[in-house]
């Protein structure tokens, strides 16, 4: 795993999933959330291991506190249809808990690629991106989206927050059937980031947000049209051929763009509206 690669994924690991828990708004999740660094450091620290026995068994570490977290999904899913019916798994709550399973997906690739084995016949480099994608592209990118749908409750809103679960599935799907169903995840979940994007922008123009927080918004937006461009050139490039980026400069401009750019800005942006939002019902 390169230098870069490791970087990118030690923040998802160590800061955008715990911080992205604490923005989701669950209470159930407060205790895995308190419990995550537990996981998290050893999981960060095989990233720099050579691959062999003691790396997977860091990562396996790292794995099971991700199938705890994705663990949450099912009950919480139930719990909501069964109290308030089918009509209450909206979009915003999809994307939630397309949040909570994607970091388990990155686990298991990270288990692999560390063991040194190939998982469904992907070879160690595809594992290795695949740790990243997971937890940028899967979490960051579905956690943001359904707490942009909460607040711009409305058709946009809502294809933005379901068009990650959506392209997700077909960028997991495309990986067993092949570039064309991996490029169509691609349109799928650069149409939905684009209107994050948009709304965010939206917001900033419309709202009472701190100087800093509007530009931490104003960033991830920013940050987002470009990344998301890269991706899908590169899922285009991939199945038809054309000219494209190679995997490192992927990795040194889509990965941390989304890495910094988007998710980073994102979840301190969203960290000081829910502080701001706190304070205010304290004073009232």
């Amino acid at each position: 795993m390169s230098v870069l690669v490791g970087l990118i994924v030690m923040l998802g690991m160590l800061v955008v999933v715990p911080a992205g828990l604490r923005l989701a708004g669950a209470p159930e999740l407060d205790r895995i959330r308190r419990l995550w660094p537990l996981f998290a450091v050893p999981g960060a620290v095989t990233l720099w291991l050579p691959r062999g026995g003691p790396a997977t068994a860091l990562a396996v570490c790292y794995a099971l506190g991700a199938v705890l977290l994705a663990l949450h999904s099912p009950p919480r899913l139930l719990r909501t249809l069964m109290t308030s019916g089918v009509r209450a798994a909206a979009p915003a709550e999809i994307a939630l808990l397309t949040a909570l399973v994607t970091p388990s997906i990155a686990a298991t690739a990270l288990v692999a690629e560390r063991s040194g084995h190939t998982l469904f016949g992907f070879g160690l480099g595809i594992l290795a991106l695949t740790v990243p994608h997971f937890h940028f592209a899967g979490f960051a990118a579905a956690l943001v989206s359904g707490l942009v749908c909460r607040i711009a409750d409305s058709p946009a809103g809502r294809f933005a927050a379901l068009s990650v679960p959506l392209g997700t599935l077909l960028v997991l799907i495309g990986y067993f059937v092949g570039d064309w169903a991996e490029l169509a995840g691609a349109v799928v979940l650069t149409a939905g980031m684009w209107t994050v994007a948009l709304l965010t922008w939206r917001s900033i123009r419309g709202g009472r947000q701190d100087r800093i927080t509007r530009l931490l918004l104003a960033t991830s937006s920013a940050v987002l049209v470009a990344t998301m461009a890269l991706a899908l050139s590169w899922a285009l490039g991939e199945a038809t051929g054309l000219p494209h980026p190679t995997p490192t400069w992927m990795a040194a401009t889509h990965g941390l763009g989304n890495a910094l750019g988007f998710a980073l800005c994102s979840v301190l942006a969203w960290q000081r509206l829910q502080n701001r939002t706190d304070h205010e019902g304290r004073t009232a």
